[in-house]
């Protein structure tokens, strides 16, 4: 079964933006979970533009399904991972002044330090995993420094679904497609979990998750911009639900 892990990190942009105690990313990750979220994400950044220390600690004290830490390579966040034991850590790149993340994980060009953090992870008992746009190397660097998932960038996908006029069949989106396809498989035969996330929404997320053998989408800024009008339980809902029905007739391996 498909597992849906809905980011919560933009009902902490919200209330940071007045720099007060409500929407409280909690609730939040509460209601996700009614609605059917099998998981919860958040990005505690270097900067702490939205998600908050105090939110991770109760985060991981309070919700009921997974939690997924993602988190920039750097000492202190290794730190607070290990005290905090989030189910999952996702190493990401990280940027002071991009709006979101921008790009995959450059693993090949830092393995020995990211294989480092890698054990630090797993030692603490946590679920080892890398954000990485879908190219053979990375995957195979990921494989070298003994990630147990590689979660695959599917934003140049959702681009250019968009910038076609959401055509599905488009030349540009399949060959998007077809490249998380080939990493997807890559992963599998490599002996790591196939995830994916980024800039997926309520259009484009079936051809995605039903791709062979994906196991879990990570989604946030679609759910939460809807969760505006229908409300975060009902938001998610509706996302796992076209994610579950993709996912019953999935492509042939």
């Amino acid at each position: 079964m498909i597992e849906l892990g809905v980011n919560i990190d933009h009902i902490a942009t919200v209330r940071q933006a007045r720099r007060t105690y409500e929407p409280d990313p909690v609730w939040g990750a509460v209601e996700a979970h009614l609605g059917g979220a099998d998981g919860i994400t958040v990005h505690l950044r270097e900067d702490r533009r939205h998600i908050q220390d105090s939110d991770v600690r109760r985060l991981k004290e309070t919700t009921q399904i997974k939690l997924n830490l993602e988190m920039a390579a750097t000492d202190e966040m290794v730190g607070i991972a290990c005290a905090t034991r989030p189910e999952m850590a996702m190493l990401v790149p990280e940027g002071r002044h991009e709006v979101t993340t921008e790009g995959g994980l450059d693993i090949v060009g830092q393995e020995a330090r990211l294989k480092d953090v890698i054990a630090r992870l797993r030692d603490a008992g946590i679920t080892t995993s890398v954000f990485i746009d879908a190219e053979i190397p990375q995957i195979e660097a990921a494989a070298r420094i003994g990630a147990s998932v590689c979660e695959i960038h599917t934003g140049p996908y959702a681009h250019a679904f968009y910038e076609k006029g959401r055509d599905a069949e488009a030349p540009a989106v399949l060959a998007e497609l077809q490249k998380i396809r080939v990493a997807g498989r890559t992963i599998r035969q490599l002996g790591m979990r196939f995830n994916a996330g980024h800039a997926l929404n309520y259009y484009n997320v079936q051809p995605v998750a039903r791709l062979a053998g994906i196991r879990e989408l990570h989604i946030g800024h679609a759910i939460v911009s809807r969760a505006v009008f229908t409300g975060l339980r009902e938001a998610v809902r509706e996302m796992k639900a076209l994610m579950v029905a993709a996912a019953a007739n999935p492509e042939a391996e």
